[in-house]
Formats: structure tokens, C-alpha cells, sequence
């Protein structure tokens, strides 16, 4: 590896791939097939997607930007949130296929397919709740209030996601994402969503 590099971002995607190399090396005994690596569009580059929707989510956006963005993961034709609620359904429904009742001291197949279920019905909460809140969005002050009344609820955002230092165009300056603006005003439905392909 280099010892030096233009960027975290480029330094972060050689320490990555130097990393995969070394577990495929110990896995395949030194084999010289070619890496495969999921290559993530920048977030500028697809507002649309999920890390693009986060980087349009900044505290200047309006809340009429805020609530289509919350509009768009909760939408019912392409909206993630709805997209991972399936998903999530669709392992219940593969684990409840391979369930045996035989013997009722060791059922572990039951319980992951108890978690998953669990896991569906909060994400349908999730979902009213986001439906509810989308409306609350638009009625709140467009402008920031004073920092001290923010001190009092805590700040949930975790971490910052990480551009993908694997692929190999540069990112978009951030200020891209967060001057987008859709075409035609809030967009109500989404009928088009970019496949991104994905090898391994």
C-alpha cells in the first residue's frame, strides 16, 4: 500500500481493499481471482436514494423539503421504508416454510421467525407514524429557533455516512446534494427509480 494519499476517502478505500484482499487471500489460499466490491453512488449523485435523502435532510432545508423527503421513503410504490417492510416480510415467510413443530423444546427456526415477525409489525409502526409526522413537518417554523431550547431533547442522528472509498469516482462537492431541487416542486409519487447494479 502507499504510504501517502490525496484524501481520508482514498486512504479509507485502499485500507478497505488491502483488508478484503487479505481475507481472500487466507480464504482462497493465495488465489488471484479479481476482487468484486459494491460500488455505492455518491449521495449527490442520487438524491433519490436513501444517502441522498439524508445529505438533502440538512437543519437549512425547509420544512416543505422535509416533509417530501419523508414522503418519498414512506411512499407506497418505491419508498424504502415500504421496500424494506417487504423484505423484512418476505424472511418471516422464507423462515415460516422451514418450521417443525416436532420436537417443542428446541424450536430456534420459531424464534427467528417470531423476531422477524416482530420486527415487520415495528416497521408498519414505523410507517404510521412517519405518515403522521409528515404532516407535522409542514407546520413547523422554517427558520431555527434559539440553540437553547435545542439542548433540551437529544440529538439521535449517530454517525455520518461515509462516501464510498471503494469506487472509483470522486464525489460531488457536498453542496450539490443540498441544492437540489426536484423539477417540478415536492414531488407527491415517484414513478421512475434508478437500479443500481451490484456485483459481489
Amino acid at each position: 500500500m502507499p504510504e501517502y494519499y490525496s484524501s481520508i476517502g482514498e486512504a479509507v478505500g485502499a485500507a478497505m481493499q488491502h483488508n478484503i484482499r487479505l481475507a481472500h487471500g487466507s480464504a482462497a489460499l493465495g488465489s488471484d481471482k479479481p476482487l468484486q466490491v459494491r460500488r455505492l453512488p455518491s449521495a449527490s449523485a442520487d438524491p433519490y436514494s436513501v444517502r441522498g435523502m439524508i445529505s438533502r435532510l440538512h437543519e437549512d432545508a425547509s420544512p416543505d423539503e422535509v416533509a417530501g423527503i419523508i414522503e418519498e421513503v414512506n411512499g407506497a410504490l418505491v419508498g424504502a421504508l415500504p421496500e424494506l417492510t417487504e423484505l423484512v416480510a418476505s424472511a418471516a415467510d422464507w423462515t415460516r416454510a422451514r418450521l417443525d413443530f416436532d420436537d417443542p423444546h428446541h424450536n430456534p427456526t420459531f424464534e427467528t421467525w417470531t423476531r422477524l415477525a416482530a420486527a415487520y409489525g415495528m416497521l408498519q409502526d414505523v410507517r404510521e407514524q412517519l405518515e403522521v409526522a409528515e404532516d407535522g413537518l409542514t407546520a413547523c417554523p422554517a427558520e431555527r429557533t434559539d440553540p437553547r431550547h435545542h439542548q433540551m431533547v437529544n440529538v439521535l442522528r449517530s454517525r455520518e455516512l461515509l462516501d464510498d472509498g471503494l469506487g472509483a469516482a470522486a464525489a460531488p462537492a457536498p453542496s450539490a446534494a443540498r441544492n437540489f431541487r426536484p423539477a417540478a416542486g415536492r414531488p407527491r409519487l415517484l414513478a421512475v427509480r434508478r437500479t443500481v447494479a451490484v456485483d459481489w
